[in-house]
C-alpha cells in the first residue's frame, strides 16, 4: 500500500522546486506518517538547495514542520493516529557515545534518515528527504523518534516553528550560552532563528538585547519581541555596540547568519571574557581569521551551536510553557504565509534578508 501526495520536488542543486506527485509507502516498523499542517522555510533549506550543505537528489526539502499522525508502523507506542506532533530533524538514537554523554544534539545517527530514499516519484524515481524530514509536502513518513508530541495549548497552525527556529534560538540562549539575568546580548541576524534568540534572551532576563540586521525594516518586529536596541549591520557596528554597553562590548553575541564576516563582527562586538555563539550555518570555504595574541588577550569564548544544543523531548515542554504564558510569541515571527508554489519567492526573500519566517500552509 502507498499514499500519493503533492510535494515540492527539487531535482538537482540550484534548481527551483516543481510541484509533483510523491508516492509515500505506508509506515514500516518504527515509522509514522504525518499529515503536514504547516512547514517553516528555514535558511538551512536554502543552504541545501544551493549546495552549501550536502544533499542527495531529487529531494523534498523542509525540516521545520508540524501536523497530525495519520498512521503508525509496527512497534510504535509513543504516538497514535490523530495526535498533533512536531517534526524533529535531528532525532537522537539515545545509544551512541554522544547521546550517552548527554549531548543528543550531536548524535552520530541523527541524520541517518537523510541518506536514504524515503519515497518515489510516479515514475519510480527514488526521492530523498531533506534533513530526514521532507516537510515541503502534504505528508511525510519519518521514524517515530523524529516526532515530538505537541504540548496542549499550542496553536497547531504555527507550531511548525518550534521544530527548528525556536528550538535552535531558545537553546542557543539557554543551553549553549547560558545567558544570565542582568547580562547583555547582541543578536546578529533577524530571521526566524535570530528572532527566537531575541525572545529567549529577553525571557532569560538579559538587561539589554541589541538586535542587528542589514534591513532597517526589521526594527519594529525585533523591538516587539523584546529587543531593547536596534542597529544596522555596517562598519560602525562594533563602536555602536560598545557605545550601548559601557564601552566594554556585550556579554554575549549570537551570530545567526552563517558568514565568516558576521562571526568576526560578533567577536569584535563582545567584551573581554564574553562569549560568541555561532548559530548560523556557513560555507565550508568561508574561513574566519583570528590572531594568536587577541585569542589570549581577549579571553573570549567562541563556540558552535548545533540545533541549540537542544533535546526536543526535554526542551519543547519547557518552551511550550512560555508560549502558553504569552512570554514567547510564535505567530509574530511569521511574516509570510505561502503555498508550496510560493517557495521560490520565500527563498529569494531569505537571500535578500527580508522578513522573518515564511510558513507553508496546507489545506484550509
Amino acid at each position: 500500500m502507498s499514499t500519493t501526495v503533492k510535494a515540492a520536488v527539487f531535482s538537482e542543486q540550484g534548481a527551483p522546486p516543481e510541484i509533483r506527485d510523491l508516492v509515500l509507502p505506508d509506515p514500516g516498523p518504527g515509522q509514522v506518517r504525518v499529515r503536514i499542517a504547516a512547514a517553516g522555510v528555514c535558511h538551512s533549506d536554502l543552504s541545501l538547495s544551493n549546495g552549501t550543505l550536502a544533499q542527495k537528489w531529487p529531494a523534498v526539502l523542509g525540516h521545520e514542520g508540524a501536523g497530525t499522525v495519520e498512521a503508525v508502523g509496527e512497534g510504535v507506542t509513543g504516538v497514535v493516529p490523530g495526535q498533533y506532533v512536531i517534526l524533529n530533524w535531528a532525532p537522537a538514537c539515545r545509544e551512541c557515545w554522544f547521546c550517552l554523554q548527554g549531548e543528543p544534539h550531536l548524535c552520530e545517527h541523527a541524520l541517518d534518515g537523510a541518506a536514504r530514499p524515503y519515497a518515489e516519484l510516479a515514475d519510480g524515481t527514488p526521492v530523498h528527504p531533506g534533513l530526514g524530514c521532507g516537510a515541503f509536502a502534504e505528508a511525510t513518513v519519518v521514524p517515530a523518534r523524529a516526532v515530538v508530541p505537541l504540548p496542549d495549548g499550542i496553536d497547531p497552525s504555527v507550531a511548525a516553528v518550534l521544530g527548528c527556529a525556536v528550538l535552535t534560538g531558545w537553546g542557543a540562549v539557554n543551553n549553549s550560552a547560558a545567558v544570565r539575568a542582568g547580562q547583555t546580548a547582541v543578536v546578529l541576524g533577524l530571521g526566524g532563528v535570530g528572532l527566537s534568540v531575541v525572545q529567549a534572551a529577553r525571557l532569560a532576563g538579559a538587561d539589554q538585547v541589541i538586535a542587528v540586521d542589514v534591513s532597517p525594516d526589521k526594527e519594529e518586529l525585533a523591538r516587539s519581541l523584546g529587543a531593547t536596541d536596534f542597529l544596522i549591520a555596517d562598519e560602525t557596528l562594533t563602536r555602536s555596540v560598545r557605545g550601548l554597553t559601557g564601552r566594554r562590548g556585550a556579554d554575549h553575541a549570537f551570530e545567526v547568519v552563517g558568514s565568516a564576516r558576521v562571526v568576526r563582527s560578533a567577536w569584535d562586538a563582545t567584551r573581554r571574557g564574553g562569549t560568541v555563539t555561532v548559530v548560523g550555518v556557513g560555507a565550508l570555504d568561508d574561513e574566519v581569521s583570528f590572531n594568536a595574541l587577541e585569542l589570549f588577550h581577549q579571553g573570549r569564548t567562541l563556540r558552535g551551536c548545533v540545533y541549540g544544543s537542544s533535546d526536543p523531548e526535554r526542551d519543547i515542554p519547557v518552551i511550550a510553557a512560555h508560549v502558553r504564558s504569552g512570554g514567547l510569541k510564535l505567530a509574530a515571527m511569521v511574516t509570510d504565509e505561502i503555498s508550496l508554489e510560493g517557495l521560490p519567492e520565500a527563498f529569494e526573500r531569505m537571500r535578500r534578508g527580508l522578513g522573518g519566517r515564511s510558513l507553508v500552509r496546507f489545506g484550509a
